[in-house]
Parts: structure tokens; sequence; C-alpha cells
């Protein structure tokens, strides 16, 4: 399985409640932050949903 990291590179301040729920549930909320997750069906869903607010680097494992 391979991992991605997510970093949050724009701020939520604006944004609609439900990209602010997607935001934490990623594990970020504040600029700069990162979390690394398993790449699934949900994850790509959530990433599409705020593709403006974050980064995304892809890694193997």
């Amino acid at each position: 399985m391979s991992t991605v990291k997510v970093t949050q590179i724009r701020s939520a301040i604006g944004q609609s409640k439900a990209h602010h729920g997607t935001i934490r549930a990623l594990g970020l909320g504040k600029i700069g932050r990162s979390a690394e997750h398993m790449e699934c069906p949900v994850l790509a869903g959530q990433l599409r949903h705020v593709a403006h607010l974050v980064k995304v680097e892809g890694k193997d494992t």
C-alpha cells in the first residue's frame, strides 16, 4: 500500500462548514501542518473536496 502526505497550504477561513470538517478529519487545521494517510477511495474524495486548500505528495512504501 502507498501513503500520501497531505499539507495544508491555505486557510480554511471563509470556507463552508463541510470544508472545515474535511480539513479536521484529515488531521490538519493550521497552515503548514502535515499528515500522512494510507491511499483509499475515501481519502481521494476528501482530497478532491479540499484540493484548493491542500498540497498532496505521493509516497510509496
